[in-house]
């Protein structure tokens, strides 16, 4: 298997690990907010709160969270993808 960071340099590998831990760090964080009322993505949770099967408040705090969330770490893959193609 080959060495990923073999010839990347070491500010440029610091740079890609930080992204990396973030963007994984959203992932979870996004998870855990969903997890809170058992919904598989937010789309199910905005459909539950208009339904009214889950109560206004709080679900809908939740389901921007979830929201911004996700939107974050799509947004920072997008970067960190750039990022590597510029390497």
């Amino acid at each position: 298997m080959s060495n990923f960071f073999e010839n990347i340099p070491y500010e440029d590998a610091e740079h890609i690990d930080r992204m990396t831990k973030l963007t994984f760090e959203l992932r979870e964080y996004h998870l855990q907010v969903l997890e809170r009322h058992d919904m598989a993505d937010e789309a199910q949770l905005k459909q539950a709160i208009i339904e009214g099967a889950v109560p206004e408040h709080a679900s809908y705090e939740d389901y921007l969270s979830a929201s911004i969330l996700d939107a974050t770490r799509e947004a920072i893959r997008d970067d960190l993808n750039a990022y590597l193609k510029g390497l």
